[in-house]
């Protein structure tokens, strides 16, 4: 079965043009956590440690009571395409910029930051944007 993946290697996920703050924020967490929740969650607790994949199959994961490691699982979730990081509220609507290393494993950088205005010129990096919120 054909795997697709949602991993970016060396690459910047800019926020989206129309994000609403100009300050990154953590996104609030209710009884039932966010998307945002667990994406923030997942990758600020642990830089550098986990791809996209293992970021968004574990998401839809757990928000539907599934073992985060169950190979099986992730086999068949990935056997079809999903949306990647730049879908992710973090980049549309909290202000976070989401930077892949050469292995593909994320970390957030905040936009108002000077790692972030760095790391947004730089040349040695692929770019994108996280998604628009609405259509232009």
């Amino acid at each position: 079965m054909a795997e697709h993946t949602t991993n970016y290697a060396s690459t910047f996920i800019e926020v989206a043009e129309d994000c609403p703050t100009d300050h990154a924020q953590e996104p609030p967490v209710g009884e039932v956590p966010t998307i945002g929740a667990l994406h923030y969650r997942m990758i600020a607790e642990h830089p550098f440690e986990r791809t996209s994949d293992d970021v968004i199959f574990s998401t839809w994961a757990l928000r539907r009571g599934i073992d985060p490691d169950d190979g099986e699982a992730r086999d068949e979730f990935f056997s079809k395409g999903q949306a990647c990081l730049r879908a992710s509220p973090l980049g549309k609507r909290y202000g976070w910029g989401v930077l892949s290393d050469a292995e593909g494993r994320v970390t957030l950088v905040a936009r108002e930051s000077e790692e972030y205005a760095l790391l947004a010129a730089d040349p040695t990096l692929g770019h994108t944007r996280a998604m628009r919120a609405k259509r232009a």
